[in-house]
């Protein structure tokens, strides 16, 4: 079996095993290490790699990219400040650049995650898979950076993998004669979500919110949920405080979640996952985790939210205050939620699978970059 060179890249990364930051980049390096048909590099924030990965960084890299991640990231310092943002995002893809030349002859697939990152690949030929998540797909509506981007698919052979398929059509137009394919790879999950055994038994119903805490990912929750907390209902809320909100004393605030905390102590108990973000999501990955773990959720009706929510039947979608109290009530009844979070595991299960399914999407789209015979 023939073993490809990949070097994958991303701008965030967890520091720890216990960090939920960029948690879904170590999971896919760990997949893509344990397939038998690659050989991988990392390059990217420092971090614990998993097994049989290698960090393909300087130290002077490594010491920039944990700046940058301790900083929110390239999307939040764009958001927060575009001067420093921009100039940032040029000293990321100046560094990105040079270790693709570097690495060329090492390399047979760059992996490259998130669509600025491509904006680093130099010269002619080079093979590429780039990730689209719906936090960069925004990108796309800075005047000059489609134009750029288009020059540099023409020269190379590049698929663009969007986590959600309601990205696909607007790449497509944009990239459509450029790339060798755009195509949509869910993400996996990772098996311990499936495990979780629930028991939402008790007086108290916990309605759960994990997210990057900011105005836009907060939506109208605070407004909508302030008449419904009480001694039935409790809101909890998990994950870093990235603006300044103010947060209502009745919100059960905790901070940054840990996986296995959520994993271990909060799903087997909560009543469902609420998120009710007007944020530029591309398939949100809390969301996917929450339902395998039989979550069903109420979820705003963005683009991101309805790609996932419709299909699967595992939640409810809603637009107005009236309708946010309507899905908790309609949650709150023991028949109408197990059946839900039933749908909502059984679903996610089927169609993302694991990571070591995700790794198996990937090395098809592999194969296709390399023009493997794959029969």
């Amino acid at each position: 079996m023939l073993m490809r060179r990949i070097l994958l890249t991303a701008t965030s990364y967890p520091r720890s095993t216990s960090d939920w930051q960029g948690l879904f980049i170590r999971e896919m390096l760990g997949a893509l290490a344990r397939s038998e048909e690659s050989c991988v590099r990392y390059w990217g924030p420092p971090g614990p790699l998993p097994d049989r990965v290698d960090y393909a960084g300087s130290k002077a890299d490594s010491d920039y990219l944990r700046r940058l991640a301790d900083q929110g990231g390239i999307a939040h310092l764009l958001r927060s400040n575009p001067v420093s943002g921009i100039s940032r995002g040029a000293g990321l893809v100046r560094r990105l650049r040079r270790v693709i030349r570097q690495s060329q002859q090492s390399t047979d697939i760059f992996h490259l995650n998130w669509l600025q990152s491509a904006l680093a690949i130099p010269g002619r030929n080079k093979r590429a898979l780039v990730t689209v998540l719906g936090t960069d797909y925004k990108l796309l509506d800075i005047p000059g950076i489609a134009p750029l981007l288009r020059r540099v698919f023409a020269r190379n052979r590049v698929v663009l993998a969007p986590n959600a398929e309601w990205m696909e059509d607007r790449l497509t137009g944009a990239f459509g004669n450029q790339v060798h394919r755009v195509t949509c790879v869910p993400f996996g999950i990772g098996d311990r979500f499936y495990g979780v055994a629930k028991d939402p038994s008790g007086p108290v119903r916990r309605w759960i919110t994990v997210l990057r805490v900011t105005r836009a990912k907060i939506g109208p929750l605070f407004d909508w949920a302030k008449d419904m907390a009480g001694r039935e209902d409790e809101f909890h809320l998990f994950g870093p405080m990235q603006d300044e909100v103010e947060i209502p004393p009745w919100i059960h605030y905790h901070g940054p979640a840990e996986p296995d905390e959520l994993i271990g102590h909060w799903y087997p108990k909560a009543t469902a996952m609420v998120t009710l973000s007007q944020h530029d999501e591309g398939r949100p990955q809390v969301l996917l985790e929450a339902m395998a773990a039989g979550l069903p959720v109420i979820a705003s009706r963005i683009p991101a939210h309805v790609d996932l929510i419709d299909p699967t039947e595992g939640g409810i979608l809603v637009d107005t205050a009236d309708g946010f109290r309507a899905a908790l009530q309609n949650i709150a009844d023991p028949a109408a939620r197990a059946s839900l979070g039933n749908a909502a595991r059984e679903a996610i299960k089927s169609t993302y699978g694991t990571w070591d399914d995700c790794a198996k999407r990937y090395h098809a789209l592999y194969r296709s970059l390399l023009k493997e015979d794959t029969t």
